[in-house]
């Protein structure tokens, strides 16, 4: 046996073990990792705003809370507003509820020549075993609900500690990563953070302003219909719709019809119709000129990066897909060179045989060819069998001579001489 082979085998399944490790530890620490991930993308948004206050002398810790602060009570309200107006909702639906079941038995009796009656409805209902499963379900379904909802604040209250300290300890954080690296790569290694900050920044301004003026829009149009909850219903067009990529409108749009409807079904019809004519303009006059200076890329690339970060990460690799895009195009659009395109036609979809040039200028062209063209008993003939005009000492032009003249070579005027 060779004497390389039993340390060859103890290299290998020492690998092998440290793979399924590291396999492991990943699938244990994933959640983690993805509460990080977000964590430092929400550091980097509010960068700009720490940043600005602390340039005024202000201490970062102190600004970063007041800008916590400040989310969480837009956030907070946010909810109530919301919560509020599901609560009327589910309320009012319980109080209708027996007017509903009324004119539903009634159309039931009309149609089908029954007899029922709203009692032995309810008896049945009540009495009934898809009900009685039904109910003790949700009874043990209760603590799993309340877990879920203990895990959600658990993983909330994990983001915002993490962004805190990326956001409060940001330079000394910098100042900790390039201590490790060489000059030559801590100047990248800003550049890329400053890039990032920009971007994230930008995304997250730009989508705020236009969710407020979103939301001005719908709330002026729910107060004009008489729609209820218009505030509520107003900022949740606002967020929903540019804070939830490529489906966020419709879903945004969805709950305001919903409560149109149950005022007048026209209205819903109203709804719809302006928040289709609103995305139009939100799409080709508003963001253009919000988005043009912060996040500037293509509407294929967003979506596809949108539906990458949906497919590795869910629902938060759909939200920082954009900014992360964003801050890639713009570090990459830094280090490679670009040169000037070639006036071609095919640049803009033409064909090479076919240039820039009117088809009018072409056959006129073609026409004073044909006209210039020699005739078959025309001087032509002369010069292809090799005649040639001779300049005279006058300066005046003299007729090429034959092939006695000159034998096309050019040496007859030289013998004649």
């Amino acid at each position: 046996m060779p004497r390389w082979l039993p340390r060859a085998v103890v290299m290998a399944l020492a690998l092998y073990a440290c793979f399924r490790l590291g396999s492991w530890a990943f699938d244990q620490l994933i959640g983690l990792l993805v509460n990080i991930l977000i964590a430092f993308f929400l550091a980097l948004a509010i960068e700009p705003a720490v940043g600005r206050m602390a340039g005024r002398g202000m201490r970062r810790g102190l600004a970063t809370f007041l800008v916590f602060i400040v989310v969480f009570i837009l956030g907070i309200g946010f909810v109530f507003l919301l919560g509020s107006m599901l609560a009327g909702q589910i309320v009012d639906m319980f109080d209708e509820f027996p007017k509903y079941l009324d004119s539903v038995i009634k159309w039931v009796n009309q149609t089908f020549h029954t007899e029922l009656s709203r009692v032995e409805v309810q008896d049945s209902l009540l009495h009934s075993d898809w009900l009685q499963k039904y109910v003790q379900n949700s009874a043990t379904g209760v603590l799993d609900v309340s877990t879920t909802v203990l895990g959600g604040l658990f993983r909330l209250l994990t983001i915002f500690l993490f962004s805190f300290y990326f956001a409060a300890d940001g330079p000394r954080l910098r100042r900790a990563l390039c201590s490790v690296l060489p000059p030559s790569r801590q100047a990248e290694v800003l550049r890329a953070w400053e890039i990032a900050v920009d971007k994230t920044g930008g995304y997250l301004y730009s989508r705020g302003l236009m969710a407020l003026i979103s939301g001005i829009a719908h709330y002026i149009l729910l107060v004009v219909l008489g729609v209820p909850y218009a505030p509520a219903l107003a900022v949740w067009v606002g967020l929903v719709s540019q804070f939830i990529p490529t489906i966020g409108t419709y879903l945004a749009g969805a709950l305001p019809m919903l409560i149109a409807f149950t005022v007048d079904p026209w209205y819903a019809l109203w709804v719809l119709g302006f928040v289709v004519i609103y995305q139009q303009f939100e799409n080709y006059v508003l963001q253009p000129k919000l988005t043009s200076k912060t996040v500037d890329i293509h509407p294929a690339v967003a979506f596809g990066s949108v539906i990458a970060g949906t497919a590795l990460l869910g629902a938060v690799g759909a939200l920082i897909a954009i900014p992360a895009v964003a801050t890639l195009q713009a570090f990459l659009g830094a280090y490679v060179k670009r040169y000037a395109v070639t006036e071609d036609p095919r640049v803009g979809g033409g064909s090479s045989r076919q240039r820039a040039e009117p088809v009018w200028t072409r056959a006129r062209r073609l026409v004073q060819r044909a006209g210039r063209a020699p005739g078959p008993h025309s001087g032509g003939d002369r010069r292809a069998s090799g005649a040639r005009e001779v300049t005279g000492p006058d300066g005046s032009g003299g007729s090429g001579g034959t092939g006695d003249e000159s034998d096309g070579t050019g040496h007859g005027d030289q013998d004649r001489r």
